[in-house]
C-alpha cells in the first residue's frame, strides 16, 4: 500500500474518531473555554494529527492516547458537577478587580493582569469611567463581567413604571428556500396562509425567500435571496387559508 493512500486512510480514520470524542465531551463556545479546555483541545488535536501524518506511530496506541486524553476531562466535568473543590481546582473562580470604583492591585497582579489590559476591558464593556463601576470580576473563562453603580445603569421600563410587551424567539418558516412545514403547523398556520402573506409584496415563489420568520407579535420578516431589501409584512395570524 502506498503511503500517500495509508496517510488518506488515517487521516480519515483521525478525522471521525476526533469528531465523535468532541461530541462527547459536550459543545462549548470557544470564548467560553478555560484555558485547561484550550490546551486540552490543542493536545488532543496534536494526537489527531500525529495519528494521520507519523506512520510510525502505532495507530491503536494513538487512538489509545487521544480517547484517555478526551476521557479525562469528561471525568473531571462530571466529578466537578458534584465537588465545588475540584470545581475551583479545573475551572477556576471569578476574581474581583475592581469593588465600589477602586482597582483592587493584589488581584490585578495574582491574575498577571495590567491595568492597562483591564481599562481595555473596560471599554469593550463601554465603561469609560472607572468611577462608575461598582464591581467588576474577571471569569474563569477570561471575559470581564462589569455591574455598574446603580445611577449608572440603563433606565429600564420597570424603573418608569411601564409594562413591556413580550418578545418571544421567532419562528422559522422559510429556510435558504424550503418551506418548514413543522414550524407552520406548530404555530397553527398553513401554507395558504404563509403564501397569502408573501402574495402582499408579490412574493409568488417560497424558493425566491432567503429567510421568513414570524414573531409573536405576529410581523413577517422576509429576507428575498439576492441583493433585494428585506420586507416586514404586519401578518394577521386570524386568517389562515385552507391547504392549497
Amino acid at each position: 500500500m502506498s503511503i500517500i493512500l495509508v496517510v488518506i486512510i488515517r487521516s480519515f480514520v483521525a478525522f471521525f474518531v476526533l469528531l465523535v470524542l468532541v461530541r462527547l465531551m459536550g459543545k462549548q463556545q470557544v470564548s467560553e473555554l478555560t484555558f485547561f479546555d484550550y490546551i486540552v483541545g490543542i493536545t488532543i488535536g496534536s494526537i489527531a494529527s500525529t495519528l494521520s501524518v507519523q506512520l510510525n506511530q502505532n495507530t491503536f496506541s494513538t487512538l489509545v492516547g487521544m480517547a484517555v486524553w478526551a476521557l479525562l476531562p469528561i471525568i473531571l466535568a462530571y466529578l466537578s458537577l458534584h465537588n465545588i473543590w475540584i470545581r475551583k481546582v479545573v475551572e477556576g473562580e471569578a476574581t474581583v478587580v475592581i469593588e465600589n470604583g477602586k482597582i483592587l492591585e493584589e488581584n490585578l497582579r495574582r491574575i498577571r493582569l495590567t491595568i492597562d489590559d483591564l481599562i481595555s476591558e473596560l471599554r469593550i464593556k463601554d465603561v469609560f469611567d472607572i468611577e462608575e463601576v461598582e464591581f467588576a470580576l474577571f471569569e474563569a473563562n477570561g471575559k470581564l463581567s462589569v455591574l455598574k453603580k446603580s445611577p449608572n445603569q440603563p433606565v429600564t421600563p420597570k424603573d418608569l413604571g411601564l409594562k413591556a410587551e413580550y418578545n418571544g424567539l421567532p419562528t422559522n418558516l422559510v429556510s435558504d428556500g424550503i418551506l418548514l412545514e413543522d414550524a407552520l403547523r406548530s404555530l397553527g398556520l398553513t401554507r395558504a396562509w404563509l403564501y397569502h402573506q408573501l402574495g402582499k409584496q408579490n412574493i409568488t415563489e417560497v424558493s425566491d425567500v432567503s429567510l421568513a420568520q414570524l414573531d409573536t407579535k405576529g410581523n413577517l420578516y422576509v429576507d428575498l435571496i439576492g441583493d433585494k431589501p428585506y420586507v416586514i409584512i404586519p401578518a394577521d395570524s386570524s386568517q389562515r387559508g385552507g391547504e392549497p
